[in-house]
């Protein structure tokens, strides 16, 4: 009887030691970018315009130029963020969803690292939503369909210019009123 408490307790921590050990390995995805920062950047942004299903872009944040504001010294980050009301809507109308707005809107991270090389770091939303029922797991499955398209890149295309303001107004430091979530 110890034997089977014992295996059942010694698994238990075994399997809590590897989600935490590969848990931000599965629930965030980085992938290289061909292109150069700013360049990646249009590039994601153009995507998003042209996907479709209600997206919009709501904001380019510059995380870097704040911390180098603060006397710090990091390689360039920027934070492209977009968002879908056909995708928002239904989470934020039920009220056991609505705390999901945290997650809203969808960002797409575009950092250089040590390596010299650009790299794209996104939530990994499909798996994300299946932790929040059937509802979000569906939506954020479809989120994460348009994700892949976000970051499907046409290297014969020439590079379209970086949007520093979503449409309405906003700035480069955030959304803007009528410009998505």
């Amino acid at each position: 009887m110890l034997k089977i408490i014992g295996g059942f307790f010694g698994g238990l921590v075994l399997s809590g030691l590897l989600a935490w050990q590969l848990g931000g390995s599965l629930m965030f995805n980085e992938t290289p970018s061909p292109f150069g920062m700013e360049e990646t950047v249009a590039r994601i942004q153009a995507n998003v315009q042209a996907t479709g299903n209600g997206w919009t872009l709501s904001g380019l944040r510059n995380p870097a130029r704040a911390v180098a504001a603060a006397g710090g010294n990091v390689l360039p980050v920027m934070m492209v963020e977009a968002c879908s009301t056909k995708y928002s809507k239904p989470i934020l109308k039920q009220d056991q969803t609505r705390m999901l707005s945290i997650l809203m809107p969808c960002k797409i991270s575009v950092y250089k690292k040590e390596d010299g090389k650009v790299y794209i770091g996104t939530m990994n939303a499909g798996l994300m939503g299946q932790m929040f029922g059937p509802l979000v797991g569906e939506i954020m499955g479809e989120v994460a369909k348009d994700q892949k398209k976000f970051l499907s890149f046409d290297p014969s295309t020439p590079a379209p210019p970086m949007i520093t303001a979503p449409a309405g107004g906003g700035g480069a430091g955030g959304g803007a009123e009528g410009t998505g979530c």
